[in-house]
């Protein structure tokens, strides 16, 4: 069992910046701080779940920590050595150790190829399995996310959402990666088929050493599955810890108010601070908070400064990046 604490991939004041730069003639082009100065560390065996709101960074900032994207500055690194540098120098070395599950299963599976080519790929590629190995190993791929091995034979189109995505968690599993990104994976299924694809990935997690980056905007897929969770919003994140202190005591407001705005049976969905207030426009950062214009105790001082992220009052791994985070409940 890896230890508990033993980071596997340091993120160091991560930013991705799109556009930018200037035209021909010396215009300057807008740019958008997609991720800005996000500092985390991914612990071997953990699931971290991320979520916010649609455009706060979430997926940018997955598809940085799984080299598809390279960020503009700071620094990730996997287990020591430059994320980046991997990502250029030897890609497929990179790819043998984090896998990446799109959120659409069908589109994100090739419609011209069957099943059996499409998870063949990396065997082939990666792993340079012959073909009595490549057998074996699909055999055991179909067996651990509970499809019939005739469905090798098939084409994506002929499969329902859900064995769509058990496909494409097959696919990410062929490579015998460290780390699985999971990009709002069960986003597109019916809730009964979650649960089911939700069952699959914790029994693949303990059965094959597995640590898990769980992208989502469900709050409550992130709590089922989580064992820390980190909060975005606007490109940076506002709050970091366990699990159960960030449910049961939310310290940054914007986490209150996610809280708060899900759907429960028998309460109805309230917002906090201006209701009305929009998202900040990304050509057009706010100096200081950028949660001000939506926050109850927001002050004068969050207007002209950005508040680091820091323990406030969670206690030892709990973070928020909050000048006045919400009060703890007294038991």
């Amino acid at each position: 069992m890896p230890e508990a604490n033993e980071t596997l991939i340091a993120i160091d004041r991560a930013e991705r910046i799109f556009g930018g730069g200037k035209t021909l003639f010396g215009k300057a082009l807008p740019a958008v701080h997609a991720v800005q100065d996000v500092t985390l560390d991914v612990k071997k065996g953990e699931t971290l779940g991320i979520v916010g709101e649609s455009g706060c960074g979430k997926s940018t900032l997955a598809r940085l920590l799984s080299g598809l994207d390279l960020p503009t500055g700071g620094k990730i690194t996997f287990e020591g050595r430059d994320l980046a540098h991997e990502a250029k120098k030897n890609p497929r070395a990179l790819a043998r150790q984090v896998q990446y599950v799109f959120q659409d299963p069908v589109s994100s599976l090739n419609p011209r190829k069957k099943i059996r080519t499409i998870l063949e790929a990396p065997l082939i590629h990666l792993l340079k399995m012959n073909k009595a190995e490549r057998a074996k190993r699909l055999e055991e791929l179909m067996d651990a996310v509970n499809l019939a091995p005739e469905f090798l034979e098939r084409y994506p189109h002929e499969f329902s959402g859900g064995q769509a995505q058990r496909i494409g968690i097959a696919r990410a599993l062929a490579a015998d990666p460290e780390v699985i990104v999971l990009d709002e994976p069960v986003s597109a299924l019916d809730v009964s088929v979650q649960a089911q694809v939700l069952n699959i990935l914790d029994d693949l997690k303990s059965r094959f050493g597995l640590t898990y980056l769980f992208i989502s905007h469900d709050l409550s897929v992130v709590e089922s599955i989580s064992d820390r969770v980190a909060v975005m919003y606007f490109g940076r994140i506002v709050e970091l810890g366990s699990r159960d202190a960030v449910f049961a005591e939310p310290l940054h407001p914007y986490t209150h108010l996610l809280l708060n705005s899900a759907p429960a049976p028998g309460r109805r969905a309230v917002s906090g601070g201006d209701s009305e207030a929009e998202l900040p426009d990304p050509y057009n950062p706010p100096k200081g908070c950028a949660f001000f214009a939506r926050c109850p105790n927001g002050t004068e001082h969050c207007q002209t400064h950005v508040p680091p992220i820091d323990e406030a009052q969670g206690g030892p791994g709990h973070e928020a990046a909050c000048f006045h985070p919400m009060v703890k409940r007294t038991a």
